[in-house]
């Protein structure tokens, strides 16, 4: 019988356990994976390289942020508990593996996904969905719930033994743990832990400039990881909370901000910006939260 050759496969991989595990998955039946992370202004690909180096895996990185933040700024499918549009960011993400798996020559894409782990974006019919929407349909692997889904095409051809895959299922993680147990992989950060989308915190000022800048910009989109946020009159009003965030809301000034930083006593940095003119309204109220947060201002 001659010997097969050896599947190239795409996997997605944002350093998550799920994703770390079918790496694993793939690794184990001797397919050669090449991991896949996308950067936004929401998140980064930090954990996918650590994860990539610790697997032993190519990792190819696509920052998608100007795109991703339209995607967030008007999800087709919605938002889950924060403003995370996860049935939507996730086919996006597809959407790309598509192109790259197509134009590299790559058997099937794969993914970390559980079946009923989150209600919103991994419940069966919003799995079907994204495989078809994304132009997938038949080249997309969940290693860790195949069992439960229809065989792909790479199983139906044999690239995969699809008795070597799994059928884990719904919200508790006891299966993906004892597999980690078994493979010995530690230190993995936790579900979705790296998207500020699903932080409720985040979500809210989300919404606020959204209401306030319905065509925000990325350059605005990375000032709400930092400081304070204050509204008067549709300007956005940032003070600082330490040195470092002092330093972050400076680099990200621009010559039409208004940037006030104390010289003789010790405080936050602030930063003004409105879509048109700044008004003397909000320059006042930047003032008064100087004085609010730099207690030693208040003595003199």
């Amino acid at each position: 019988m001659a010997k097969k050759n050896k599947a190239r496969v795409l996997a997605l991989l944002s350093g998550g356990l799920d994703s770390i595990l079918a790496v694993k998955i793939l690794q184990v039946q001797g397919i050669e994976v090449t991991g896949l992370t996308f950067v936004s202004y929401f998140f980064s690909s930090q954990a996918a390289k650590k994860a990539a180096k610790k697997l032993g895996v190519e990792l190819k990185i696509v920052d998608f942020s100007d795109e991703h933040l339209k995607i967030v700024q008007g999800p087709c499918y919605g938002y889950g508990k924060a403003i995370n549009p996860c049935i939507d960011c996730h086919l996006l993400m597809l959407k790309k593996a598509k192109e790259i798996m197509t134009e590299s020559g790559y058997d099937f894409v794969a993914t970390g996904e559980v079946l009923g782990e989150r209600p919103m974006s991994q419940n069966k019919s919003a799995l079907q969905l994204i495989e078809k929407e994304s132009g997938l349909k038949g080249y997309l692997l969940r290693p860790l719930s195949a069992k439960l889904l229809e065989p792909t095409i790479a199983e139906q051809k044999g690239l995969i033994e699809r008795e070597k895959l799994f059928s884990l299922s719904g919200r508790s993680r006891k299966g993906q743990m004892e597999l980690a147990k078994k493979w010995g992989i530690k230190d993995y950060p936790t579900p979705a832990g790296g998207c500020l989308l699903t932080e409720v915190q985040f979500g809210r000022r989300f919404k606020e400039i959204l209401k306030k800048w319905p065509d925000f910009g990325g350059a605005d989109a990375r000032l709400l990881r930092y400081g304070r946020h204050f509204w008067e009159d549709d300007n956005l009003i940032l003070v600082g909370r330490n040195k470092e965030e002092n330093e972050e809301i400076e680099k990200l000034s621009r010559r039409e901000d208004v940037l006030i930083k104390p010289s003789e006593f010790p405080g936050p940095t602030i930063l003004v910006r409105g879509k048109n003119k700044i008004s003397e309204k909000s320059l006042l109220k930047a003032k008064e939260l100087m004085f609010k947060y730099s207690p030693k201002a208040k003595i003199k």
